[in-house]
Parts: structure tokens; C-alpha cells; sequence
């Protein structure tokens, strides 16, 4: 069984009907201009997480439009579409809407018209994405050619983040089976997709330290806190410490981004603070890091007489990558992009929402290729020069529409045939 003849997990070769790879090309022909405009349009147009009133506005036009019932969820941005009935597996898609506080470097055509701030981590892709495969299900479930029920996840606020946990507070996720996403990564070139077993990002935290002590004049420190040293050696050894209490395996990292104390040259201040941020990738050394964290804190700072406050913002958990999601999102890529389309990604200490929802249900996020070729790593993401080349759209509808499809077969038929399945562990 080829796997570009693949729905639902069966052959889909037969009189009267084309394989998915047929069928996704038939509609791409008609609407990839539709959805790169579409992309731009948003693009022109970013929101910050929690205020993207016209790009859920936008989204909403287009799905009803094709016949679809989106739901908005309870604060106002973004929505939820399920496409299908029935009491069959459902299989979820997550797309983030929102945009960056980072002004737009670029000279093109569909440059930001709002300032401060522009789509430089591709969600306006992954967004344009989603939308894509909703309307192609639409017409694969008018055809009675949906073996179950796909539902669209178009989530504000992952930037914040919090979205995620508003979707799952709506209901978003509940009776889902298997939950994918993708991201964008200017270091894979497009018509390739990267996959990975395991976490895949990290979690993380942010985290304030706050240090008094009576101050007075530099001439004179012995009758003082020294709180500037002090400060000095909190922020050196407590990352330190980290590495040598944590086992290193899980890339448990402290990395300051902010100190500041005193004002001027010949006074010792009373007062100082060190932000930064706590991230790793497993998750129990992530639920014990806060507790860590102040006990090193409490042990430098007595050592040089002064009091010590920590405020430790939870942030996200790492997002980890279930095993057999990874092997279907592999046979995706495979059957809808092409055989070598399936590369090596490698960890990021970036932290990503998706993760909320791998702790209640199977799944896994792909990295989507949106380099030109020859041109990997030429635009990072959150930066104001970040763009794509937009045929990684029509390459992200055809990959999630065929992961979507697989994971409905296997859900429906409890398991997918064993020879469509490769082993993940070299991802």
C-alpha cells in the first residue's frame, strides 16, 4: 500500500475514486492563491495574543463560508470547527493566531501595517494552514469521505502564553483522540518536515530574585550587607548549583536576563534584582525546580547577610512528542510530500503551549520546512526580517490533512496496518 493512497488508513484506489495525494492537489490547484492571500492579509494585519478580534473575524468569514459552524471561544478570540458527525474518532489540529510585539524589517508588499508589531513566528502560517485542511474536510465530508470528525483549534495567546489553557477550559479537547500542530522553522527547507520522539521543546519559567540588606558607603563595606556582591554571587553560583544537583540529562538551564542594582559608584545599595528564566526538558526536574531553586537561594544569600525574596512564575512544561503520533506524522509527511521529506529536527529550550495539551492526550508538533532552498537558517524566528516561502502553506495542508486522515483510520480501526508504520528511533 502506497501511503499517498492513504484515508483513514485504507486504500483509497478504486473506481470512482483518487488518492489523497489526487484529491489534495485537485483542491490545492484552486485555492493555494486563495490561502497565500489569505496569509498575507493576516500578515498585514498581526494582533497581540488576546486582542486578534479581526484575524478570528477573518477566520470565521472563511469557514462559514465553507459550510462550517465555527464556534469563538468564551474571551473573544479565536474559535473552534469541527468538520464531520457522528459518533466516530475525532482527531484535533491546533493552530496559534496571535502575533509579536517586534516591529516588521521587511520590504515586501504584505509588510505590517501595524506598528510594533508583525507575525515573525509564523502563525499567520500555521493559522492560513489549518484553515486549509477545514476546507478541504468540508468537501471531503459533504463527499461522505471523512471517516470521522477533525476538529480546527484556532488558539489565541500562545505567545503569552495561556491560550491553550483557555481551549482546554472551553472543552476544546475533550473526546479528542490525537492532537497535532506544526511550527515553522527557517532551518528546514520547504517540502520538508521535521519530527522528533520525546520533548521537543522545553518548559519554561520565569523567575525574579529580590535581595535587601542595609546599605551604606563603599568605603566602609564590612559595616554593611555587601549587597552588590551578593547579588554577584547569587546570579553566578545558583546556576551552578543547578548543574550539579539536577541530573544533566535534563537540560535544566538558569539564565539570567536582567540584574540591577544601585545607582551610583560609592554607595552600597540597599536594594537589588535578577530576572531570568528556568528551562528543561523533563518533566519531573521541571515540577521540582522551584523548590531547588529557593533552598540554593536561601543558602548563598545567608552566606553574606542578606534576605532574599523569589518569585517564581510557572510558565509552560515541556512539550513531549508521543511515540506513535511521531510514527503517523511520519507516514504523513512521507505519503503527502514524498519519501525524503521527513528530516532530523533537534531540541529547542523555547517554551511552546502545545504542551498543555500532551499532558491530557497523545500527539506531537512537527517542524515545518519554510526555507528556500539553499536558504536555511537565512531568517530566525522573532525577528523583524522573519518571512517564508509560501509554498510551505500548501505543503503544511497536504501533510496535516494526511496525518489527520491516518490518525482517524488508526483510531477507527484500532490500530494502523504494521507495515505502514516505521520505527521513530531515529528521530
Amino acid at each position: 500500500m502506497r501511503g499517498s493512497e492513504l484515508r483513514g488508513g485504507e486504500p483509497t484506489d478504486g473506481p470512482g475514486t483518487g488518492g489523497l495525494r489526487a484529491q489534495l492537489d485537485s483542491y490545492l490547484t484552486g485555492q493555494e492563491d486563495r490561502l497565500i492571500a489569505f496569509r498575507r492579509d493576516i500578515h498585514m494585519h498581526p494582533e497581540l495574543g488576546y486582542a486578534e478580534h479581526r484575524t478570528t473575524a477573518r477566520i470565521a468569514e472563511e469557514l462559514t463560508a465553507a459550510g462550517l459552524h465555527p464556534v469563538p471561544l468564551p474571551k473573544g478570540t479565536g474559535l473552534i470547527c469541527e468538520v464531520g458527525c457522528g459518533d466516530g474518532p475525532v482527531v484535533a489540529l491546533r493552530a496559534d493566531i496571535d502575533a509579536l510585539p517586534l516591529p516588521d524589517e521587511k520590504d515586501v508588499p504584505y509588510r505590517s501595517t501595524v506598528p510594533g508589531v508583525t507575525h515573525a513566528c509564523g502563525h499567520d502560517v500555521h493559522t492560513t494552514v489549518m484553515l486549509g485542511v477545514a476546507q478541504f474536510f468540508a468537501q471531503q465530508a459533504k463527499a461522505g469521505q471523512l471517516p470521522g470528525r477533525v476538529r480546527l483549534i484556532f488558539q489565541p495567546a500562545e505567545e503569552n502564553p495561556g491560550g491553550a489553557l483557555d481551549v482546554m477550559a472551553a472543552g476544546g479537547i475533550a473526546g479528542v483522540d490525537r492532537i497535532f500542530a506544526l511550527h515553522c522553522d527557517p532551518r528546514v527547507e520547504v517540502g520538508q518536515v521535521g519530527l522528533r520522539v520525546g520533548p521537543i521543546t522545553a518548559a519554561c519559567d520565569k523567575v525574579t530574585v529580590r535581595v535587601t540588606g542595609p546599605g551604606g558607603h563603599t568605603a566602609r563595606p564590612h559595616l554593611t550587607a555587601d549587597l552588590v556582591y551578593a547579588l554577584a554571587k547569587i546570579v553566578t553560583e545558583l546556576p551552578a548549583a543547578f548543574s550539579r544537583r539536577v541530573d544533566p540529562r535534563s537540560s535544566l538551564s538558569l539564565v539570567w536576563g536582567r540584574v540591577s542594582a544601585g545607582s551610583v559608584a560609592n554607595a552600597i545599595p540597599d536594594e537589588g534584582i535578577a530576572q531570568g528564566t528556568v528551562r528543561c526538558f523533563d518533566d519531573e526536574a521541571w515540577h521540582a525546580a522551584p523548590d531547588l531553586m529557593k533552598a540554593l537561594l536561601d543558602s548563598v544569600a545567608s552566606a553574606y547577610d542578606v534576605k532574599s525574596e523569589l518569585d517564581y512564575v510557572r510558565g509552560v512544561p515541556p512539550t513531549i512528542n508521543e511515540r506513535s503520533t511521531v510514527d503517523l506524522l511520519r507516514q504523513a509527511a512521507k505519503s503527502a510530500l514524498g519519501e525524503d521529506s521527513v528530516v532530523p529536527t533537534p531540541q529547542s529550550l523555547a517554551g511552546e503551549d502545545f504542551a498543555w495539551y500532551l499532558e491530557s492526550i497523545p500527539g506531537a508538533l512537527a517542524r515545518l520546512g519554510v526555507a528556500p532552498p539553499g536558504m536555511a537558517g537565512a531568517y530566525d524566528l522573532h525577528r523583524g526580517t522573519f518571512d517564508v516561502d509560501e509554498r510551505c502553506i500548501a505543503n503544511g495542508v497536504r501533510f496535516m490533512a494526511a496525518a489527520a486522515l491516518l490518525a482517524l483510520g488508526e483510531a477507527h480501526n484500532s490500530a494502523v496496518e504494521p507495515e505502514a508504520v516505521e520505527s521513530a528511533a531515529t528521530v
